[in-house]
């Protein structure tokens, strides 16, 4: 067994996997479930020690899944032939309210579904009413059976790295390509800011105060279609003039940005459709956010590009060699200009998204956002010498670095050491990125 190969080709998953797994131990915790599930669980207890008539009062804590758990018993107490007196999904001094008039009615009250934080109220607060409303005496109160498991490892919070990463990780699709092709693409940050501004100013000047859905995706046209001249822009500029792409880039990413307070007049622009906001925090297929469905559907169409297409196989042969590449008969210039105008477009694709999560246009958009994605390319595993990569391998890196924020965030580190732990990943990417060359 090749070693040496497994590790080069499944290390970066490797350690993926290693710090779901470090995480999930660190954030392991007692846990009250308020799902669908638990909802049907407690409800069987419940009428299983009740009886076969039985009434029912609702209390769960108002926030987070209260509401959704709330119905769920709901539902599960009338399927079972259970009446339900009340539902209150509300603070504890509105729960006790609710216990008192129940109570004023003189309807005895067989039992009660709560969430923990009910439960603790009524173990608290019970006794002291039923002194003074005898018909509470009965009461049994029910809530769900408590389980350990990661906080880290709840589907809501996985959803939430993958929507956290979904703008870096496509973009860093643009900057894979320019990375295997030799160069860096610096500007990206802050065309996420220009693409923004730009789309919001646009669906404001075709459709004003009350934009409709037409206007919407026109407005992200102008946005994602100006990027992309800028990406050509920039290929041009290092194809023609044979001008170090760090240069152009640097120069592109301050007019941007500088462009982006100028067309806002340094304040965010608030875009009138609320539908604005389907991309960025809209969720249309089983519970899965958009922007993870189209993050998802663009890496697909960029590793058959990479693998399956001539166009993959040319960017390949640049970054290896450029003057054979030429030799070859590959168009080395077009593929250059091509990758950056790649790059330009996903980035005011991410512009968008970005516009999108906040309905907004925010001439602030995206700083220092070029790092985190550079990280998530270099991470992957691509090779800033160029000629090697994997589209796949960029997704994983920016899984690492989601995973690593997410789970510094829910182990309490603060933000300042944060920033160390990424450049400390960013050089250890660096180091073995070198060392695979080394002994290659």
């Amino acid at each position: 067994m090749n070693w040496k190969k497994i590790l080069s080709d499944y290390g970066t998953l490797l350690v993926l996997i290693l710090l779901c797994a470090g995480f999930s131990i660190v954030t392991l915790e007692e846990q009250w479930p308020t799902d669908a599930g638990a909802a049907k669980k407690v409800v069987a207890q419940a009428k299983q020690n009740s009886g076969t008539e039985s009434n029912a009062l609702i209390l769960v804590r108002q926030g987070g899944e209260g509401s959704n758990f709330a119905d769920a018993l709901e539902t599960e107490l009338k399927s079972a032939g259970v009446e339900v007196l009340g539902k209150a999904v509300t603070q504890p001094l509105g729960a006790r309210k609710t216990l008192v008039d129940i109570g004023a009615s003189e309807a005895p009250l067989a039992l009660i579904l709560a969430d923990r934080h009910m439960a603790s109220f009524c173990a608290e607060q019970l006794p002291k009413l039923v002194a003074k409303y005898p018909s509470l005496a009965g009461a049994t109160v029910f809530t769900p059976v408590s389980r350990k498991w990661p906080n880290f490892l709840k589907t809501d919070n996985l959803l939430n790295i993958l929507k956290q990463i979904s703008v870096v990780a496509i973009i860093a699709i643009g900057m894979t390509l320019i990375i295997i092709t030799a160069g860096i693409d610096l500007s990206v940050g802050s065309l996420i800011a220009f693409s923004g501004v730009l789309t919001a100013l646009s669906i404001q000047s075709f459709g004003g105060d009350a934009p409709a859905v037409g206007h919407l995706f026109a407005g992200a046209a102008v946005g994602i279609l100006a990027c992309g001249a800028i990406g050509v822009f920039t290929g041009g500029m290092v194809t023609l003039f044979n001008i170090p792409a760090f240069i152009v880039t640097l120069g592109v990413m301050f007019v941007a940005r500088g462009l982006s307070y100028i067309f806002a007049d340094s304040a965010p622009v608030p875009v009138g459709n609320p539908d604005f906001g389907w991309l960025g925090r809209g969720e249309s297929f089983l519970a899965i956010p958009n922007s993870v469905l189209l993050m998802a559907l663009l890496y697909v169409l960029a590793h058959l590009m990479m693998t399956r297409t001539t166009v993959g196989r040319y960017i390949y042969a640049v970054g290896g060699n450029p003057e054979a590449a030429r030799l070859s008969g590959v168009p080395v210039k077009w593929v250059l200009v091509f990758v950056y105008t790649l790059c330009g477009l996903l980035a005011g694709l991410g512009g968008v998204m970005e516009a999108s999560l906040h309905v907004t246009g925010d001439p602030k958009a995206g700083n220092m956002l070029e790092l985190q994605v550079i990280a998530a390319v270099v991470v992957g595993g691509t090779s800033l010498a160029g000629g090697q990569g994997r589209i796949f391998g960029t997704l994983i890196g920016a899984l690492i670095i989601g995973v690593i924020r997410n789970g510094m965030n829910l182990t309490g580190v603060e933000a300042h050491m944060q920033s160390v732990v990424y450049g400390v990943v960013i050089l250890i990417a660096v180091l073995v990125d070198q060392l695979k060359a080394r002994f290659r």
